[in-house]
């Protein structure tokens, strides 16, 4: 029997997108170092997406040498440095065994500002040191990497890299006082750069800590920190923020945190607040954003990372709803959830629009795409193929519904 039509042009479809993807990962992999002869060009946000991509393409071998190239470079300091060695202040065989004890660099161009000179906000964004949902898109990356490839060592350096990051960003204003994080660490992590709080970086360390928690094998010995005081601290900022926005790349990674937490919790997911909390303020923020109507701007006027990183969330909707739809009963119970997600399904078809925009793009020698083009492309590559980076391989502990 020939294939349905519709069928048919699905898989053609899907067949595109995934070589597009592997062009870009490809051409990313050349340009950077990750292969060939390039001297190597690592950040971290970048490379914590290339590496969910190299799984979704089965190219382990690259994801697993971008591993390394990143601990060996970000997880040392700088050339530009007067201190050498590993952020951590390891030895060269304590580094082997845990290479993000230390943390890991951001890879901004510009070093670090000096401790005796005034904050530029503008020229702070250039300048290098340690931001958390950075740390927290790597901590994914490697436990992504271990639950695909079953190396155990890279859900270990995940969960240690949790702590040192939670140690180092978290902290109480005062005796009793709720506790807050900074946004932005020096590269040795002994003091803050930024003490503003990301908006968003409790939920993700929320988050990526039950993740990293769920994935470790029952009965196993030396696989890392527990994280059990870290998630119920991070709860604890959590339950203090706010978490609606109109960034188009914050929406996106409510979306995919909100499916990640529905994959994570097995037992009535639908009944867990914290999930209506994340959808409805992605909802929100989604509708604020279109009213602003971003996309009739001239494209020299918009961003393509950050709309592609909500072209990214948008494909976990239709996922979430599906793990969603097999409890209607609570759902039914939860009609603002419903509503939320009802809303959210309305515009999944935006993030076809927006691939479809930024490959155009990406083909044509546009000096903006250029200006920003690893993150870009990377991005894009993610929002054609974006299973490494949404879907977690196994399933969480039965006790992850206890924690939040």
């Amino acid at each position: 029997m020939a294939p349905h039509p519709a069928r048919k042009a699905a898989t053609a479809e899907h067949d595109d997108a995934h070589r597009t993807a592997a062009a870009l990962m490809h051409d990313f992999a050349v340009r950077t170092g990750v292969v060939g002869a390039a001297p190597a060009q690592r950040y971290l946000w970048t490379d914590a997406f290339a590496v969910c991509n190299f799984l979704a393409l089965d190219e382990v071998d690259n994801a697993e040498r971008l591993i390394e190239q990143v601990h060996a470079t970000l997880g040392r300091h700088r050339a530009d440095d007067a201190r050498s060695g590993w952020i951590g202040g390891m030895d060269a065989q304590t580094a082997i065994e845990h290479p993000t004890r230390g943390g890991l660099r951001i890879g901004k161009p510009l070093p670090e500002r000096a401790v005796d000179a005034l904050p530029d906000a503008e020229l702070e964004w250039e300048r290098d040191g340690q931001y958390f949902h950075y740390l927290t898109r790597w901590m994914h990356a490697l436990d992504q990497f271990a639950r695909r490839t079953g190396q155990a060592d890279a859900g270990r350096w995940a969960r240690e890299l949790a702590q040192t990051a939670h140690r180092a960003f978290t902290y109480a204003p005062a005796p009793g006082a709720p506790m807050r994080m900074y946004w932005k660490m020096r590269i040795d992590l002994s003091a803050p750069l930024v003490d503003t709080m990301g908006q968003h970086d409790p939920l993700d360390g929320l988050i990526t800590d039950l993740q990293l928690r769920a994935h470790k094998p029952p009965g196993r010995t030396g696989f890392g920190p527990d994280l059990d005081v870290e998630l119920r601290e991070m709860a604890a900022i959590v339950a203090g923020t706010n978490l609606l926005t109109d960034d188009p790349l914050g929406i996106g990674g409510l979306l995919v945190d909100a499916y990640r937490l529905a994959q994570l919790l097995r037992v009535r997911p639908g009944d867990n607040p914290l999930l209506g909390l994340v959808a409805g303020a992605a909802a929100n923020g989604l509708a604020r954003y279109l009213a602003t109507q971003p996309f009739a701007r001239p494209l020299s006027h918009r961003l393509a990372f950050r709309e592609l990183g909500l072209a990214i969330g948008l494909q976990a909707v239709t996922r979430l709803w599906c793990v969603l739809e097999r409890e209607s009963a609570s759902l039914d119970a939860q009609p603002a959830l419903r509503g939320a997600l009802d809303r959210l399904l309305e515009q999944v078809p935006l993030a076809r629009t927006l691939t479809d925009t930024w490959c155009e793009v990406a083909r044509s020698d546009d000096a903006q795409w250029r200006a920003h083009e690893d993150i870009n492309a990377v991005m894009l590559a993610t929002a054609l193929v974006p299973t490494g980076y949404i879907e977690l391989d196994g399933s969480a502990s039965s006790s992850s519904n206890s924690q939040l």
